[in-house]
């Protein structure tokens, strides 16, 4: 009895701002609610809707598509630098305090400084092409739908390394010094040492990387938001876009609703999905 009224506090939050708002959000999935005046019954309408109009699917299609980017490049980017401090002791210490900066600023302040880099008439990146001899590839980076979408990930993948590289830092801490020193000793190389001492070692660290960046990419909608409104062409309207224009853009709540349900199923079945691999390849080796 002690221990159920020693819990019952973070019970009570967990019911009020986690369980209930999912129940409500469930509920409104099946009518035709505007957010004001009482909600009538749709059935599946909603749905429905999602299912047969391609604009959804498509955006379905981009947010796993812009996952995929994201989440490849930050943990590659994240593991390759975390190798490089580790072999560093004294850039590393100074790097730690570092690391987090990106990922503490504002989305908006990230997406309008992107947003002027790739800007297609006076931004850094189109002047660092010209000013090596590279301006026929420079362009309008986020107005065009083949380059729009990576152009974003780069830099959601620029705000989140850092953070990425402190786990993985933290799993080279956790690895015993000994080991390494037997590789030494084996005279092992470095690469070698990497490949079948550190890494195996860091599986732990690599599964809570890939889970944080695919739930939290997967949801992503600031940056997309921030920098080309879910343009050009739809190239990076991302499902969690799609919600929030149906929610306060049209005050479709029960539509918005049924694609948060939507977004709610396939971000549990993924991070399902990826905890019961990546455990599985954590007890092998």
């Amino acid at each position: 009895m002690t221990r159920f009224l020693f819990m019952l506090p973070a019970l009570i939050v967990l019911g009020v701002f986690f369980v209930y708002p999912i129940l409500l959000t469930f509920y409104y999935s099946f009518t035709d609610f505007t957010g004001v005046g009482q909600p009538e019954y749709a059935g599946l309408k909603n749905y429905d809707r999602i299912v047969s109009r391609s604009r959804y699917p498509e955006a379905l299609k981009i947010t796993v598509l812009f996952t995929v980017i994201v989440v490849t490049i930050q943990t590659t980017a994240g593991l390759f630098i975390a190798t490089l401090l580790q072999r560093l002791p004294a850039v590393r210490n100074f790097a730690r305090a570092a690391l987090f900066t990106p990922a503490m600023m504002s989305f908006v302040i990230v997406g309008y400084v992107w947003q002027f880099i790739y800007s297609p008439f006076n931004g850094g990146l189109n002047a660092l092409l010209t000013s090596v001899g590279l301006e026929s590839l420079a362009r309008g980076w986020l107005g065009d739908p083949n380059t729009a979408l990576i152009a974003i990930a780069i830099a959601h993948v620029w705000m989140f390394t850092g953070y990425t590289t402190a786990i993985f830092l933290a799993g080279f801490a956790n690895i015993p010094g000994d080991i390494d020193e037997a590789g030494r000793l084996d005279g092992a190389s470095s690469w070698q040492r990497f490949r079948y001492l550190e890494l195996p070692l860091l599986a732990p660290s690599v599964t809570i990387n890939v889970m944080l960046s695919t739930i939290g990419t997967l949801k992503t909608f600031e940056l997309p938001f921030i920098m080309t409104r879910g343009g050009p062409d739809g190239a990076t309207r991302t499902l969690s876009l799609e919600i929030i224009e149906n929610l306060f853009g049209a005050y479709k709540f029960g539509f918005a609703s049924a694609l948060s349900i939507v977004m709610l199923v396939i971000v549990v079945i993924v991070a399902f999905v990826q905890n019961k691999y990546l455990r599985s390849r954590e007890d092998v080796t």
